[in-house]
């Protein structure tokens, strides 16, 4: 994901600025991703508010233009775009998203929804998921609370509190990027990874928690353990989440989690 937003020969800008708001832009770069391909990166001033936008210019993409677009992929501040080329081309689709980007212009750049973009928030899905917390599930629970400066139980109470934003799915099948974490319980990847997390393992890095879909290397910070698969390849959809959805956890005990099917790898 790139940080700066520079035009090469490629690329169409488009910056809007807000008629209620004379402090803020919305800016959005549309480049050739492929021949049957289009990016759009946006800046916005927090992950949330582009990852909003990012959600309902799919939404609106596809609603318009439909057979044509063969497969979208969002991410944090990005949208690529891709279309089959029997039944449009680069002109057509980036005329459209530059649409739907002037529809996207904010009443304030620091809200994270905006009124043009509320049937589309109000459309996302909210997934609960349970968490069983403690040193013998999170094996890191303990010292990422003495470096907050907190008891355990303010750790655990902080991250069950939020509602976190779907901002990416990668890493592996069903592993989703989720934020933003409450500062204060915010700490930095492990100096060394892993070489093996469990399956269901939750955990922080930085401001974001995600939940392991399989077992796999890794170095967020362990905090709990979750029994609800997270990818089933056998049916669909594979993974219980999308781009966009919110995710909140809620705190289970050890003989919840064992019922739920949950199981200790460490």
């Amino acid at each position: 994901m790139s940080s700066k937003l520079t035009p090469s020969k490629n690329v169409s800008s488009i910056e809007v600025r807000s008629k209620e708001s004379t402090t803020g832009t919305f800016e959005a770069l549309i480049e050739i991703a492929g021949e049957d391909a289009l990016i759009v990166y946006l800046k916005q001033p927090s992950l949330v508010a582009s990852s909003n936008k990012i959600a309902a210019l799919r939404t609106r993409v596809i609603a318009d233009l439909g057979s044509k677009v063969v497969d979208t992929i969002p991410s944090y501040q990005s949208l690529l775009v891709i279309f089959d080329v029997f039944k449009t081309d680069h002109f057509e689709v980036k005329k459209n998203i530059r649409k739907h980007l002037t529809g996207l212009v904010p009443n304030d750049v620091n809200t994270h929804a905006t009124s043009d973009e509320s049937t589309d928030v109000s459309s996302k899905r909210a997934i609960e998921l349970p968490v069983f917390y403690s040193a013998k599930s999170g094996p890191d629970l303990h010292e990422l609370a003495t470096h907050a400066q907190l008891s355990v139980e303010d750790v655990i109470a902080l991250h069950q509190a939020q509602i976190y934003q779907v901002f990416a799915l990668g890493f592996a099948p069903g592993f989703a990027f989720l934020g933003e974490v409450d500062e204060r319980i915010a700490k930095a990847r492990l100096s060394t990874p892993r070489k093996q997390v469990p399956k269901g393992a939750v955990g922080i890095a930085d401001r974001q928690t995600a939940v392991y879909p399989a077992a796999s290397p890794g170095g967020w910070n362990l905090i709990g353990l979750c029994p609800t698969p997270l990818f089933d390849p056998e049916n669909e959809p594979h993974v219980p989440f999308q781009v966009g959805d919110s995710v909140k956890f809620y705190s289970i005990d050890e003989n919840e989690f064992i019922a739920m099917g949950g199981s200790f790898e460490y």
